[in-house]
């Protein structure tokens, strides 16, 4: 059984200019890696995938750490933490923020969100921007739009939920696009560019990780849902995904990894990884990797899954593993 682990903004929260940011704060960063390393064996990747190969086999309690999109918390928090406890992790990085200096969209909704209190107030943003656009584009109206959306996740309140869910995805790339440039600008910062350096590592800091025994691994390149995309605009992520990651070393079939972005994928993106030579590619559906059978499809657990401290009791997804354990004595 593999326990994957999946991390996203972890930083000092309450000394930082967006304390609202949906993160983990240091202090519980450190109680769960004493947690993790109390309950489980915490694995490099390449371990894993000798296992995926048949070459070993993994523990019971097997556990991967990664951490998606490329923050500059990974260098500065996260990295001084795994390394003071010699940890591995992989980091998976798009290839358009780090390269290009470009602050993602789904990154600007997060900080916009974190920069205004009352998101019913950020609605009737969007509701107001968007009447320009709709003369040259197909939108619902506003009242079919917030029925249609407006449902809360495991994660998000309705009125969150809904604002995520038209600016990542429902509406039309670049009217989406647009409004959230509009509302970054107005909420957050009036220079992006410099935000975005301030948000992202750059190449010399994602080698650096590579340098001290840190793998790093694919998130696509535009970072997408790659579902809502053709096979052929799929297959250009991937080419594209792969000759980012050349950034940072040799890409080997077998031997490189992936996160899909907010864990989209369809079986054309899984064959077409196949193809490139994807050993092993994570998802955001929630669970533990019973067997190795489906390397292109793991599911993760999200931090907030599991305890933030040493002492704490086991979470259910630790039961699980620890009665699977016993199980093999």
């Amino acid at each position: 059984m593999l326990t994957v682990v999946m991390y996203h903004y972890v930083r000092d929260l309450p000394r930082t200019r967006f304390p609202a940011i949906h993160g983990m704060r240091l202090e519980h960063f450190e109680g769960q890696l004493d947690y993790l390393t109390k309950h489980y064996t915490i694995l490099d990747v390449r371990e894993i995938l000798a296992a995926i190969r048949g070459e070993t086999t993994l523990p019971s309690n097997a556990c991967l750490l990664t951490f998606d999109d490329g923050f500059l918390d990974h260098y500065t928090v996260v990295f001084p933490c795994l390394d003071y406890r010699r940890l591995p992790a992989v980091f998976f990085v798009p290839g358009r923020p780090i390269e290009e200096r470009e602050i993602l969209d789904v990154h600007g909704i997060h900080f916009v969100l974190a920069a205004v209190s009352d998101p019913r107030q950020l609605i009737e943003d969007v509701f107001g921007l968007l009447r320009q656009y709709r003369p040259g584009h197909d939108v619902p109206d506003d009242r079919t739009l917030y029925q249609r959306y407006a449902t809360a996740t495991r994660l998000d309140a309705p009125e969150v939920a809904f604002i995520k869910r038209l600016l990542q995805r429902e509406l039309p790339k670049d009217v989406r696009s647009a409004i959230v440039r509009t509302l970054f600008v107005r909420h957050v910062s009036t220079d992006p560019a410099s935000f975005a350096n301030e948000l992202y590592m750059d190449l010399e800091q994602v080698r650096c990780l590579v340098r001290h025994g840190m793998a790093v691994g694919g998130h696509a390149y535009d970072h997408p849902w790659l579902d809502t995309l053709s096979a052929p605009e799929q297959a250009d992520e991937v080419r594209r995904t792969v000759a980012f990651l050349r950034l940072f070393g040799p890409v080997r079939p077998g031997e490189w990894v992936m996160s899909y972005p907010y864990g989209s994928h369809t079986p054309t993106t899984v064959d077409l990884l196949r193809q490139a030579g994807c050993a092993m590619a994570v998802t955001t559906q929630v669970g533990l990797a019973e067997d190795l059978s489906a390397p292109l499809e793991i599911p993760r657990l999200d931090a907030v899954d599991l305890p933030t401290s040493i002492n704490a009791a086991q979470s259910k997804w630790t039961a699980r593993v620890r009665g699977d354990l016993a199980g093999t004595r």
